[in-house]
């Protein structure tokens, strides 16, 4: 464990911006930006993280994507943000104080964009902004968020020992396809 004056003395790492536009289709909602993610100032960047490669392969993007083309989202009616905004190496480093000041920005964010469903990428997050309630396990939750229907989808870190493969992932990212094409009628 590090000391406070380290921590302190530890360079700050630039925040990584969201990716919003008005009214999503879907946002992505993740607990917070990696090393490297804040590093290269784009979402999902860690080596070998799948979570660009599953969105493709589940069809909620048109083409190939990588990291790079996070920006990009927006021009696909999609958003990605993220509860806590600091970087750190695991999201056990996260304190109880910066999720509390997340659920409030978060929160704020969604009642803000609207979008048509909020996706948490994992249960940690999903749990972390719903609270002890939040229900078990991936898909569909009976919660509304400002008027935003809720779907959980694995976690791609590779940690996520839950879902250890790409094809144990994919399902879920496809079933959330499904689900945003389930209700694309007016809201």
């Amino acid at each position: 464990m590090r000391s406070r004056a380290s921590k302190d003395s530890a360079p700050r790492l630039p925040r990584l911006p969201a990716r919003l536009c008005p009214r999503p289709r879907i946002l992505f909602v993740g607990i917070n930006p990696s090393l490297r993610s804040a590093a290269v100032g784009h979402h999902f960047a860690g080596p070998g993280n799948p979570f660009w490669r599953l969105l493709h392969a589940a069809g909620l993007v048109p083409e190939p994507v990588s990291y790079v083309d996070d920006v990009r989202l927006p021009s696909w009616g999609l958003g990605l943000t993220n509860i806590v905004a600091r970087a750190t190496r695991a999201a056990d480093e996260i304190t109880p104080a910066e999720y509390v000041e997340g659920r409030r920005r978060l929160a704020r964010t969604i009642a803000r964009v609207r979008p048509r469903i909020v996706s948490f990428v994992g249960l940690t997050v999903y749990r972390q902004f719903l609270g002890p309630a939040a229900g078990r396990g991936a898909g569909p939750k009976p919660e509304r968020i400002s008027r935003a229907r809720v779907f959980v989808v694995p976690n791609p870190s590779g940690r996520n020992a839950a879902y250890p493969g790409f094809r144990d992932k994919l399902v879920w990212y496809r079933r959330l396809r499904r689900y945003a094409d389930e209700g694309e009628g007016p809201p």
